[in-house]
């Protein structure tokens, strides 16, 4: 009655007493909790104290941790979580619980990556993401695949519910998480081949210059791939993201061997351009200034000869200044935890990008 969706998903878990645990916790799959710890609370807690176990849970948080901090990472999935249960307005949770307003409408990892700047502050009074069948390392890649099967068919049966009621719905905050979960993670070769070849029959076989080195690559008739590569280089972008978008730099070399690449620094001016190719190493970064993204988009629009296919590549925190006018050329916006909200960049196409 409260809602649907919720209801449905806790269909999907099993609820285990449990001595040990000091409140409530779950390890991926089970939900764990202290029966004299849930008598305490008064009825409408003991729904949020639930309800906070199954979305840590439904959510994946604890195999999306991967190799991260356990204790940080579940400060940033507590943040999540109860943010969204304070957002219904029906359930409450238990005094002292862990809020920020300022970080809750944001996802788990880009939380995660905000944190480690204040690691020392946020550590977990009551960790409740339990190291067992959850735990990534203990788990099979058959296993994991099962318990995400598992928690992707309840989120998409939570959905149907909910859609199907008179609100209408999701509750406040799951489209955000629906949306991280169901997106696969940017694979550079699918994304260049979707924006420069004009249609599947534009390859004829496999590329025979790299056939001997075990790359079995399409060969593009009448087309070059080439890509303009901006790397933010301003006063805001601290050296663990620079790292990551060199990162991502080298991602784009070896998506095609034979691919034009073009890399520009910027900040509130282009240096470059730094025609690179496979193996080539990046020459040193150059910027630390504002930013201002019009002088990347002039110079590429001065070189672009308006007739081959080429697209954009800006790997960015999002704040600086705009074209006025899109540009011709396909753009890719690749942007840091923290950074510019996605729905909020003028043209292109806007991911984010996450350290491990």
């Amino acid at each position: 009655m409260k809602s649907p969706f919720f209801a449905t998903l806790a269909l999907f878990a099993r609820f285990i007493p449990d001595p040990n645990c000091p409140t409530a916790a779950t390890d991926g799959k089970d939900v764990f909790f202290n029966e004299t710890f849930l008598r305490s609370l008064p009825t409408a807690q003991q729904d949020g104290v639930f309800l906070h176990e199954v979305l840590h849970a439904a959510l994946m948080h604890v195999l999306r941790r991967g190799v991260r901090d356990p204790e940080l990472w579940n400060v940033a999935a507590d943040i999540v979580v109860n943010g969204m249960i304070a957002a219904q307005g029906v359930f409450e949770l238990p005094s002292g619980t862990l809020r920020d307003a300022k970080l809750e409408m944001l996802n788990v990892e880009e939380i995660y990556e905000l944190l480690l700047k204040e690691v020392e502050r946020r550590r977990c009074s009551m960790p409740d993401l339990r190291e067992g069948s959850g735990n990534c390392d203990s788990l099979s890649q058959a296993q994991k695949a099962a318990l995400e099967n598992h928690w992707r068919n309840a989120l998409q049966q939570a959905t149907v519910m909910a859609r199907s009621t008179k609100q209408g719905t999701l509750p406040a905050g799951i489209d955000r998480e629906l949306g991280l979960l169901t997106s696969p993670q940017l694979d550079w070769r699918s994304y260049l081949w979707r924006y420069l070849v004009q249609t599947p029959t534009d390859f004829s076989g496999f590329d025979r210059r790299f056939i001997g080195r075990g790359l079995y690559l399409e060969t593009l008739q009448g087309e070059s791939v080439q890509v303009y590569v901006a790397v933010d280089t301003s006063g805001s972008i601290d050296e663990l993201q620079l790292s990551l978008f060199l990162n991502e730099v080298y991602g784009i070399l070896n998506s095609y061997p034979h691919l034009l690449c073009e890399l520009y620094y910027v900040d509130a001016d282009a240096y470059g351009p730094y025609e690179l190719k496979l193996d080539d190493s990046l020459p040193r970064p150059q910027g630390g200034g504002g930013t201002d993204f019009v002088p990347f988009f002039e110079k590429v629009n001065a070189r672009w000869d308006g007739q081959s296919q080429a697209v954009c590549v800006y790997l960015t925190d999002g704040y600086g200044n705009f074209p006025p006018e899109a540009p011709e050329l396909s753009v890719l916006w690749v942007v840091t935890a923290g950074g510019l909200a996605l729905e909020q960049f003028p043209f292109g196409e806007a991911v984010r990008l996450f350290s491990a």
